[in-house]
C-alpha cells in the first residue's frame, strides 16, 4: 500500500542562485547541473532569436 508522501505530488527541481549546497547529494547537484546547463540552452537561444531580429530591423532599416 502507498503512503500518503508516495501519493503527493514531487516538487519540480528548483535552483536559488548562491543557496546553501552543503546538504544536497550527489545527485541532488547532479540535477540541478543539467537544470542550469538546460536553462542556459533556453537563454542563449532566446538571445539569437533576438538578435536575429535586431538584425533584421537592422538591414532593413539601414537599406
Amino acid at each position: 500500500m502507498a503512503s500518503e508522501d508516495e501519493d503527493r505530488p514531487r516538487q519540480a527541481v528548483a535552483h536559488e542562485i548562491g543557496q546553501d549546497l552543503s546538504m544536497l547529494s550527489l545527485e541532488e547537484l547532479t540535477a540541478r547541473i543539467a537544470l542550469l546547463r538546460g536553462e542556459i540552452d533556453r537563454l542563449e537561444a532566446a538571445v539569437a532569436k533576438k538578435r536575429a531580429s535586431r538584425d533584421a530591423a537592422n538591414s532593413i532599416f539601414k537599406s
